[in-house]
């Protein structure tokens, strides 16, 4: 009984936090505390998934693959997001279809955030199941990752030419391919920051 009322405690006191700080805000309660946490953290809602984009392109340089654009009816078949998960997006992967690098931002509609979350993770966890990929993918597959930064989520599946790095085996493939999701979700962070 003791870690349920501390549990309570704690929420109270966080939505008590968010309540004060938030107080002329459109958030409401139903948001999960984690988005709550992360607004209070100092990340912006008025930034434009392409600029987000450009800057995840701009930090990968001539490394960021993806070349075209994904329209919302194929966000929703093959990605498995619908409409109704989020305000605005970007979403893009390469023309070639042998190279799988793919970068999807979603701003969140209000309530939306952690369903909108989960429908990326899904399709992340569908890829890295996916027994029929090209050799040369399974790195950046296993390397991909969903980041959220308030009323953002991204799905990072990047790494450009891991020619280089492929010939010292899947780890070295899978750790490079994690640096530069990094490189491209630090960018995002950044620019969402106050």
């Amino acid at each position: 009984m003791r870690k349920y009322g501390y549990k309570w405690a704690v929420m109270a006191a966080v939505s008590l936090s968010a309540a004060v700080i938030f107080g002329g805000c459109a958030k409401t309660e139903s948001d999960r505390t984690e988005s709550v946490t992360e607004t209070q953290a100092g990340y912006r809602n008025d930034v434009s998934t392409e600029a987000l984009r450009d800057a995840a392109a701009e930090a990968l340089g001539e490394n960021y693959f993806p070349n075209m654009d994904i329209d919302a009816s194929l966000l929703e078949s093959i990605y498995g997001i619908s409409p109704e998960l989020y305000e605005e997006y970007t979403a893009q992967m390469p023309m070639i279809n042998v190279n799988v690098d793919t970068l999807i931002i979603l701003k969140a509609k209000e309530g939306k955030l952690e369903e909108a979350e989960n429908a990326l993770k899904a399709y992340d966890e569908k890829m890295k199941a996916d027994t029929m990929q090209y050799p040369m993918n399974i790195g950046k597959i296993q390397a991909a990752q969903v980041k959220t930064f308030g009323d953002y989520t991204c799905y990072l599946l990047l790494g450009g030419d891991t020619a280089a790095v492929s010939e010292q085996g899947d780890e070295a493939v899978i750790a490079y391919c994690q640096e530069e999701n990094e490189k491209a979700a630090s960018a995002i962070e950044e620019a969402l920051k106050n």
